[in-house]
């Protein structure tokens, strides 16, 4: 078991590992990779000592960071979520006196959406979870993991341009730039778009990425499916949260938890601009500018751990 003492992270390295979250979680070049591979780099061997220990306070803190960024994205999106919690509720109540299945509209629909998401992910998290974490989080396998996820985007970008997937967008309805709209999506699609979040356990897989590429794959846009993604990643993080909070409050969090809401705070403002600045840049832009950097940057650090 490491000492109190060598569990410590500094108040700069909170700040930094919170910005570097609001940031690469949300881009799509994997959080959990980048978090593992800098305090490497940048030589926090503090932080590198109990990355990979079984009984440490790294995955107690990383989810301390995912929620920062959730509730990032809580803050930016919350008209939206307001919409969404009460088209479940009025739907709720109408099925309960019509005692069928129904729902009406896009908001309610995608609402649901949301929710048959979130099941596949949330029941493969809690069980594959601490695994995951703890035997990928390690410089070298995260390196070869970010170059994987590189290739991923790479592939999503060229499948979302065959014939078959633009096919698949007009037969469902099309919006105007020709991709598929987001809420004639079916919710077995939706289930398994949700169940891909579980390959971002592994350090170097990006949650966003993964469900871009499964988004782009069914005929959706860009746009849409950086939205779709965002909005999937806020109640499985937070839940994630509440899940992991007794980590925290444990002897396991004992001289971290100051470091670990600074770095919530950090990651929290940061996801906002984030978001705003991928939701714009989404509107014309795609996955490769992501894919190259994730390739290009894996094999430098493959190389440096070498």
């Amino acid at each position: 078991m490491l000492t109190i003492a060598s569990s410590l992270v500094t108040t700069f390295q909170a700040i930094v590992l919170g910005v570097l979250q609001g940031v690469s979680e949300l881009f799509p070049v994997s959080s959990l990779g980048h978090t593992v591979l800098f305090p490497h780099l940048f030589g926090w061997t503090n932080i590198v000592r109990w990355q990979s220990q079984p009984e440490s306070p790294w995955l107690a803190f990383i989810v301390m960071l995912h929620v920062g960024s959730a509730v990032g994205l809580l803050i930016y999106f919350w008209r939206t979520w307001v919409q969404l919690v009460k088209a479940i509720f009025v739907s709720l109540r109408r099925m309960l006196r019509l005692r069928r299945w129904d729902v009406e509209g896009p908001t309610e629909r995608l609402a649901w959406l949301i929710v048959v998401a979130s099941i596949p992910v949330g029941i493969l998290g809690v069980a594959l979870e601490h695994t995951a974490r703890v035997a990928t989080a390690k410089p070298e396998v995260a390196a070869i993991f970010l170059v994987v996820n590189g290739f991923i985007l790479l592939g999503a970008e060229r499948l979302r341009k065959r014939s078959e997937v633009r096919a698949l967008a007009r037969r469902e309805g099309m919006k105007a730039d020709g991709g598929r709209k987001l809420d004639t999506l079916e919710y077995r699609e939706a289930a398994v778009i949700g169940g891909s979040q579980s390959a971002a356990l592994i350090a170097g897989i990006s949650r966003d990425g993964i469900v871009m590429a499964a988004g782009l794959a069914r005929g959706m846009d860009n746009e849409d499916a950086a939205r779709f993604g965002f909005l999937l990643a806020t109640p499985i993080i937070l839940a994630a949260g509440v899940y992991k909070l007794p980590d925290l409050t444990g002897p396991l969090g004992n001289g971290l938890r100051g470091a670990a809401v600074i770095a919530a705070v950090a990651a929290a403002i940061t996801a906002v601009f984030t978001v705003h600045f991928l939701l714009r840049y989404f509107k014309r832009g795609n996955l490769n500018p992501f894919g190259i950097y994730c390739v290009v940057f894996g094999a430098a650090m493959i190389a440096y751990n070498a």
